[in-house]
């Protein structure tokens, strides 16, 4: 799988957690409708499958995935919730990019 396809994998991957969470939250947190609740359950779920995808074994796949999982997030902060990351915010973002970079590199040649 080269890299372009892992990276993007990786992305969508983080999304659907992401989504997954945020139903509920929006439960929880804003009074949303419960119904919510089920298509939470369908992200994670398509999450938890998505992670099968990879060609890893699980730990490395969730080590390098928590590196692209945190740059997404921080996407979504500034997407939804209007919230501009700070330059730390991104330096950080960039450290675990770098960091999961390097462990889906390494793999390559392992």
């Amino acid at each position: 799988m080269d890299i372009l396809k892992t990276f993007s994998l990786f992305v969508v991957t983080a999304l659907t957690e992401i989504i997954g969470c945020y139903l509920p939250w929006l439960w929880l947190k804003q009074g949303k409708p419960v119904w919510l609740l089920l298509p939470a359950a369908a992200s994670l779920a398509a999450f938890a499958w998505l992670l099968t995808l990879h060609p890893y074994a699980a730990g490395r796949t969730y080590a390098a995935y928590g590196g692209v999982y945190i740059g997404v997030a921080l996407l979504w902060l500034w997407m939804t919730d209007a919230i501009r990351p700070t330059l730390t915010d991104w330096v950080g973002a960039t450290v675990c990019m770098l960091g999961a970079a390097i462990i889906i590199l390494g793999a390559r040649h392992a």
